[in-house]
């Protein structure tokens, strides 16, 4: 369904209610309403499903244009939706594929966000680790590059495996109201289930600029990942504080839609990468 201003302002209203109830109500959060940045994420809110969705859409066209490219299937199957994967994945239950989606898309997103924490990767991510003042509605602070690659990396190997497209693809709603979630303004831990699935408190530590939790905490549904590759970060008796990042930044949508791809465009010996503090992931931005 395409989008409309309509469905998108209805859809800023009904969520700023549930979290006003999940911040300022369940987990006590204080603080003006109008927080810093809050017009930057406003915007984000507004031009995402209207550009970066639109773009992104190129991260599952092409890894479409290969199945057909490669003859296991046909634009008309595509058109008619009647494509369901192919070789032994696609003849397990759709409900078997749909649990065996969840984990290894979270992989393959741990990896890709790691990616964005590095070299020149690392500017178009910085717009989203820019908001000082976290919470839900800072999760759709993201720039389209960020987006289309993160896409293209996710879903390509899956649908190359087999999967069932329309299955791999259904699991993106989740993900995206699970990252909301994750950003709220709440520091909650989930007690044991800390080290089962990913929490407000593990990913409030990823954006924290305190230096032990510099490049933790990566993925964004299973903790295991970072356990598994050295990344998890959760201390007990300690909540993160002191979000951002300490390069200049713009703090307007233009300015940050602009940022990365000017330092892009600059020779690799004169990148203005980490003279004067930058960011806390500058150090592995460097390498």
């Amino acid at each position: 369904m395409s989008p409309s201003l309509k469905n998108t302002f209805i859809g800023l209203l009904l969520l700023s209610v549930l979290f006003l109830v999940i911040e300022r109500v369940l987990g006590r959060a204080r603080g003006p309403l109008i927080r810093r940045g809050w017009w930057t994420d406003v915007s984000y809110f507004f031009f995402t499903p209207f550009v970066t969705k639109v773009l992104s859409k190129l991260g599952i066209l092409l890894p479409a244009a290969l199945l057909v490219w490669c003859g296991v299937a046909s634009v008309e199957d595509f058109r008619q939706q009647s494509y369901s994967g192919f070789g032994p994945v696609s003849r397990l239950p759709l409900w078997v594929q749909g649990l065996m989606i969840y984990p290894l898309a979270d992989l393959l997103a741990y990896w890709s966000h790691r990616l964005f924490h590095r070299g020149r990767w690392w500017p178009f991510h910085a717009v989203h680790h820019s908001s000082e003042d976290l919470d839900w509605l800072s999760s759709v602070r993201v720039h389209p590059v960020n987006d289309l690659v993160n896409k293209f990396i996710q879903v390509t190997p899956l649908l190359l495996l087999g999967f069932n497209p329309w299955v791999t693809l259904s699991t993106a709603p989740f993900f995206t109201l699970y990252a909301i979630f994750l950003h709220a303004r709440v520091d909650w831990g989930f007690g044991p289930l800390r080290y089962v699935i990913a929490t407000p408190l593990f990913h409030r530590w990823h954006h924290s600029r305190q230096r032990e939790a510099w490049d933790k905490n990566f993925a964004g549904l299973f903790p295991f990942w970072d356990w598994l590759f050295g990344t998890l970060y959760l201390p007990h008796g300690k909540v993160p504080e002191d979000f951002g990042i300490t390069e200049p930044f713009p703090n307007h949508l233009p300015g940050q839609l602009w940022e990365p791809v000017r330092r892009l465009m600059q020779p690799q010996g004169r990148e203005e990468s980490s003279e004067a503090g930058v960011s806390p992931h500058s150090e592995l931005a460097k390498r």
